[in-house]
Formats: C-alpha cells, structure tokens, sequence
C-alpha cells in the first residue's frame, strides 16, 4: 500500500498509536472498528500505524477478535519508522513508540486536520467522526462550522458564513443573514 495513492479521490484517517497489547490502544481499535460503518458511510477510510511489526499487528487483531468479539475490519501499516518519522509521529521521549496522532486527508490527498493526544489519553472516535463530517459540509457548501457543531451553544445546528472579504458584503451581510454583527452570520444547513 502506498499512501496516498490507496486512497486517491477519497476521505481517509490515518491514526498511530503506541504499541500493540496495550490496553488504551486496544480500546482504541474497538472503537474505531465499531464506528467503521459511520466512516464508510462519508466514504472515508481508516487506516491504522505503529512501528510494531506484522506478525505483532496480526496476533494482536486476532486477540482482539478472540477475546472481545471485535472484527478489525481496516489495515494496520507496520511501518519502520519512516512515515512516522516523517509526520512527527514518534514519541520525543520514547524512540520505540509512535504517539497518537490522527490525520484527516481529503480526497486531494490534502492534510486537513491534525490532532495528537498523549499515551495516557485514548481518542474520542466520536469526534473524529464530527470533524470528518464538518469538514466534508464544510467543503460542499462553502461555510464554516463553529465549535461543538451540530450542537453550538449559540446558534444549534446552524452553520456560520464565511467572513466577508470587502465593505459592501460585510454591510449586506445583516440583512442576508441571521447574526449577531456583520462578523458573526448564520444559517441553517441546506442538505
């Protein structure tokens, strides 16, 4: 598999995580496999990464299978370190270990999100999910989405208007659209 040729024209998460048969990592895996339908369904693909090697990656997914019923149902790339040496994904104080990081990749093969959590915090898959989404309407409807959308303290489940880029839009904006200031512009979401 070449990236990100494998996946050239679609969404794709690459995630690291430190180590096989750790217990937040495992964790991890059970929750991405069982959201793997959701990610499909915005055709995006997942694709797991440490430096651990094959043989660990496979006996490790079939633990996972044997012991907990889970199917891991996406690759897992057992790299040498060179990807993960690339992307800064090796852990500063332990050389051994890739950190947990997650890269969102538009179809462009375009780096669009970034995220990296420590080795004692396991990923909210949830949130990986939202982003990919609000990226995606982010993209089809030129909008932006404010925090914790769909769900924002100030406007719910509307999504926000770009700034405007001259005086003349900035002073229709007020009567084009729902807002607080000419800066600030809302509307509901056209799917």
């Amino acid at each position: 598999m070449t990236l990100p040729d494998a996946f050239n024209g679609k969404w794709f998460v690459l995630f690291s995580h430190p180590a096989d048969f750790t217990p937040v990592c495992t964790t991890e895996f059970v929750a991405f496999a069982k959201r793997y339908d959701q990610f499909k369904e915005l055709d995006c693909e997942l694709i797991g990464l440490s430096i651990d090697q094959v043989v660990a990656h496979m006996k490790w997914t079939e633990w996972i299978q044997q012991n907990l019923d889970v199917e891991i149902p996406f690759p897992i790339i057992a790299d040498s370190g060179k990807v993960a040496s690339m992307l800064g994904m090796i852990h500063p104080g332990k050389a051994s270990n890739t950190v947990r990081a997650v890269f969102i990749v538009d179809p462009k093969s375009v780096v669009r999100l970034i995220i990296y959590y420590p080795q004692e915090v396991g990923r909210n898959m949830d949130e990986i999910l939202r982003a990919v989404k609000a990226l995606q309407i982010a993209d089809k409807y030129g909008v932006a989405m404010p925090a914790g959308w769909p769900q924002n303290e100030l406007i719910g489940k509307k999504v926000l208007i770009p700034p405007p880029s001259d005086e003349k839009t900035a002073k229709e904006r007020a009567k084009m659209y729902d807002n607080y200031d000419w800066w600030l512009c809302y509307k509901d979401l056209e799917e």
